[in-house]
């Protein structure tokens, strides 16, 4: 089997639906014997360091969460959106915006949580990055 290139990996993620990305996360996590929640732990304990450390790791953050806090007027159109950022399916984006504030992309960088903070506020969504 010929080794896939980070690129090649990315694309092939983003043909997946989230449950099948997080079944595979699962099944990843059981073979190699880690957790995808260890490095949030990590992240989090230089903020309680103090000031200076908080600023630092506000500083280096490169992975955002972008969380629908709520659909507004426009529910429809914040599904629509939705279902083209994570490529979930209409029950599942429904279900995600109906269950608002729910994250709708994790770990993403910088340019992609701020498309889709500026997609889904086009679309009459309330949203913020964590």
């Amino acid at each position: 089997m010929a080794k896939l290139s980070t690129e090649e990996l990315l694309d092939a993620f983003k043909e997946l639906t989230l449950i099948e990305l997080s079944e595979f996360v699962k099944q990843f996590e059981e073979t190699f014997g880690v957790t995808a929640a260890a490095p949030v732990a990590v992240a989090a304990a230089p903020g309680a360091a103090g000031g200076a450390g908080a600023a630092e790791a506000e500083a280096e953050k490169d992975e955002f969460d972008v969380v629908l806090e709520s659909a507004g007027d426009k529910k429809i159109n914040v599904i629509k959106e939705v279902r083209a950022l994570t490529s979930l399916g209409l029950k599942e984006a429904k279900e995600l915006v109906e269950s608002a504030p729910k994250a709708v992309l994790e770990g993403a960088n910088k340019e992609t949580a701020d498309k889709a903070k500026e997609a889904l506020e086009a679309a009459g969504a309330t949203v913020t990055l964590k």
